[in-house]
């Protein structure tokens, strides 16, 4: 059993890393949402306007699949209740303003 589940798993994450990463959505409804949810708590974490949290050397996000997995990660522990499209949004207006995946 356990190395079925381990087979499974690896598939999985074999899939996920073969996948064409693309940032579906509409920046300019991004920016709305990001402005009005994310700036604030980033402001708190990094100082200023936030921005910190992507622009710092050491950032966690490194590809377009981290991006959408940290929006949705940052939506499920704040409760915002965006639902996948809104994340989407954020997503495309990051990629956009700071992080330029293809």
């Amino acid at each position: 059993m356990k190395i079925l589940t381990a087979l499974c798993c690896g598939v999985l994450l074999a899939g996920g890393a073969h996948a064409a990463p693309s940032i579906k959505g509409d920046p300019k409804t991004g920016k709305a949402l990001h402005d009005e949810t994310c700036v604030s708590c980033h402001a708190r974490m990094f100082g200023g306007d936030g921005s910190g949290i992507y622009t710092r050397a050491d950032r966690k996000v490194q590809n377009a699949q981290q991006l959408a997995a940290r929006v949705s990660a940052c939506n499920a522990n704040t409760g915002t209740g965006w639902f996948p499209e809104d994340e989407a949004h954020v997503a495309a207006y990051l990629n956009q303003q700071y992080y330029k995946f293809k």
